[in-house]
């Protein structure tokens, strides 16, 4: 009987090149296994066709063409939605080709058709790193190679930036804050120059809040700050817990850059005109009365007097921020009209003490001795 032997190769995912797939056919009809490989192949029932080919695969597991058949496999199971069933496959393939990086791709596209988080994040994972692995080759010197090499570069680019869209994706959709903090922390971690960390950043902030964890949302706040950002929530945050913290000068820094930034934000993408007004001036709002509360501390009555007043628009959904500012410009007009001998600078000092004394709050009694003070040293009825 004549020798016959027949070479195949696996047409890949997304086309990608041969780097990594060794994967080759040989049927010799003078063997038992070659015998068994050329039955599979003729056979026209897809089913027997499957069950002969496991078995090629259980008999005879260290063959040269066993590999080639599991990735046929891998591809029949993936089409009946057997995922499981090709991940475990492709894992066989990858521990004798580490590089195979199309296997690794088909795992990762497997384990999100199974809508898996635990395995899309580790082929993710497996993928990427595989990838990277290709990319850090040298170059072959051999033309023809090169070519090749080349096309291998070009695939593991794709697959390396589709793991980090996995991931991100994962992390987005991801409705328990703990996972999705997880998650962020993976792709951050791995891939820190990925843009998808930037698409995930305000979520996560938000993320570490609801969690109470407050230290991670302060510095991702403050690394935002440094490197430029205009992120109003996170300016607004880290302006706060500076307040709370007695640190004047962070406060001033971040609440500056909201006063410098917010007026001209446009209405995000989604939001009504109405509600991101409203926004705006809360926001605009607290980053003024933080300045001003801390101008009238420092007794720099003319800054307190202008941040207080342009502070009160933003302040009617807080009352006790409210009444905070209007004690506090009763005190600034009331220093100004001394110094200026200015009438109307006592008659708003009273006015202003008339409004906190109108709301519940820590200066509504002090408040209501101001005026009765005020009035009889001004002879004002």
């Amino acid at each position: 009987m004549n020798r016959l032997s027949y070479y195949f190769a696996l047409a890949l995912l997304l086309a990608a090149p041969s780097h990594g797939a060794k994967r080759v056919l040989v049927t010799d009809l003078d063997t038992s296994e070659g015998a068994i490989i050329k039955h599979f192949l003729d056979e026209p029932d897809p089913a027997w066709k499957t069950t002969l080919m496991e078995g090629f695969v259980a008999k005879y597991p260290n063959h040269v063409s066993t590999s080639w058949v599991q990735a046929e496999l891998h591809s029949t199971y993936t089409k009946h939605g057997q995922f499981d069933k090709a991940i475990a496959i492709g894992a066989a393939i990858l521990l004798k080709d580490p590089d195979d990086l199309a296997i690794a791709n088909a795992n990762l596209k497997a384990a999100e058709s199974a809508k898996n988080p635990v395995l899309i994040r580790e082929w993710a994972l497996t993928a990427s790193k595989t990838a990277r692995r290709i990319m850090g080759a040298p170059s072959p010197s051999d033309a023809t190679a090169a070519a090749a090499w080349q096309a291998d570069l070009e695939f593991s680019k794709q697959v390396d930036a589709y793991c980090d869209y996995s991931l991100f994706s994962l992390a987005n959709a991801a409705s328990d804050l703990n996972q999705r903090i997880e998650l962020s922390d993976i792709l951050r971690s791995h891939s820190p120059k990925s843009p998808y960390n930037a698409l995930l950043q305000t979520q996560i902030f938000q993320s570490y809040q609801k969690a109470g964890q407050t230290a991670r949302a302060l510095a991702m706040a403050e690394e935002d700050f440094r490197a430029n950002g205009h992120n109003d929530d996170m300016l607004l945050f880290a302006a706060s817990k500076a307040y709370e913290r007695s640190d004047k000068g962070k406060v001033t820094l971040y609440a500056k850059r909201i006063l410098e930034t917010m007026p001209n934000k446009p209405v995000p993408p989604g939001v009504a005109d109405a509600d991101w007004a409203t926004n705006k001036s809360q926001k605009l709002g607290m980053a003024h009365w933080m300045l001003g509360m801390i101008a009238s501390g420092e007794q720099r009555w003319s800054d307190a007097d202008v941040h207080l007043r342009a502070a009160l628009p933003g302040l009617s959904q807080n009352k006790s921020m409210a009444s905070d500012a209007y004690f506090h410009l009763g005190i600034a007009n009331h220093r100004i009209g001394e110094l200026k001998n200015d009438r109307n600078r006592i008659l708003d000092s009273i006015l202003f003490n008339q409004q906190c004394a109108a709301l519940a709050g820590n200066f509504q009694a002090q408040a209501k001795e101001n005026i009765v003070s005020l009035r009889s040293q001004y002879h004002i009825q």
